[in-house]
């Protein structure tokens, strides 16, 4: 599909992007802007020189000098779309995945740093929902969307996203009752190595599913994170450089309250983090041994790879994503912040 012709937006710089990392009292801070257009953003990555967030009214944004300013390359949609997801292969090439009823879910690729965008696969089910994706190389990758006929949406493909077979119901636990996927950052669904995949659910119930065989067969296990009514439960999930899986959540309906809302697997069962329980947490990212956890009411960093927290001073953001020594997140409003890391 044909791209208007790019915008460079002007960015509000909160603070200057020649500030070390450190000089606020020894800590880590971010460095804030605010898109113009002011979208509600929730999907967030990082390339190998670029860095891009997307969000409602087909909205995507690219920069290529560390955020110092954004290139608006939206989608040419209608109706207006929501992109919740954000797959990016190298700095010219990739997928973003839309939400809602019916064919509003669609993923579209760009090949050229999104000049023009090609819409590559309309949901097929007009009871269907997308909420995630994630790939494990170019050509393989997995997606999650809502329960049709009484089990999730499943997919796998491995032509890059141009097809999609569905996961029959037998390679799935079945479901509890008012269980539920979020799409809340473009983390309820991620990938590890040697064909590992996981993702987490809410609702009445706080579960992680997970995958050892690219997608093809799931179990499942409980995770002790809030779960007291349909808007609770687990939101995202995220691994450490270590390979350890964090899975957060909460409840959206009340996302300040104290509740548990992180907790990780170790020794073949899931804690509780530590954190302070601040709040919905919906994404986390990490470079080497330093960790944030982020939501909308605000962050927690840690520095020994999630064993303990400390609160972060400054705003917290709806996705995250970490890569090339900084994490990048972004929230309501056309908020974006990007936090390099010196070692601490």
């Amino acid at each position: 599909m044909p791209m208007r012709s790019l915008l460079t937006t002007v960015v509000f710089t909160l603070w200057s992007l020649s500030l070390p990392a450190h000089a606020h009292n020894g800590r880590p801070h971010w460095q804030l802007f605010e898109l113009e257009n002011g979208a509600s953003l929730r999907g967030s990555a990082i390339g190998p020189a670029s860095l891009w967030v997307t969000g409602t009214s087909n909205s995507v944004f690219r920069s290529v000098n560390n955020g110092k300013s954004w290139q608006d390359i939206s989608v040419l949609a209608e109706p207006k779309l929501d992109f919740r997801d954000i797959e990016v292969f190298d700095d010219q090439t990739a997928i973003v995945m839309s939400v809602g009823d019916g064919t509003q879910s669609r993923l579209y690729l760009t090949d050229d740093g999104g000049k023009q965008w090609q819409l590559l696969f309309e949901n097929p089910d007009e009871k269907g929902f997308f909420d995630s994706i994630d790939f494990w190389d170019r050509d393989r990758g997995v997606l999650l969307g809502d329960p049709v006929d009484g089990y999730y949406v499943v997919m796998v493909t491995e032509d890059g996203g141009r097809h999609w077979q569905r996961v029959a119901r037998e390679a799935l636990p079945a479901l509890h009752d008012r269980e539920a996927a979020f799409a809340a950052s473009g983390n309820t669904l991620i990938t590890g190595s040697d064909g590992k995949a996981w993702f987490t659910t809410g609702g009445f119930a706080a579960r992680v599913y997970k995958s050892n065989d690219y997608g093809r067969s799931w179990d499942v296990s409980e995770v002790p994170l809030h779960r007291e009514n349909q808007t609770s439960g687990g939101y995202a999930l995220s691994l450490n450089h270590l390979g350890d899986v964090f899975v957060m959540g909460g409840d959206y309906t009340n996302r300040s309250s104290a509740y548990p809302n992180l907790a990780k697997y170790k020794n073949e069962q899931w804690q509780l983090a530590d954190n302070g329980q601040r709040g919905l947490r919906t994404a986390m990212g990490c470079i080497e041994s330093t960790c944030i956890a982020t939501g909308k009411t605000g962050s927690e960093i840690s520095f020994n790879n999630g064993q303990s927290w400390r609160v972060l001073p400054g705003p917290g953001f709806y996705t995250l994503s970490a890569g090339n020594g900084l994490l990048l997140g972004a929230g309501a409003d056309g908020a974006v912040g990007i936090l390099p890391l010196q070692a601490p």
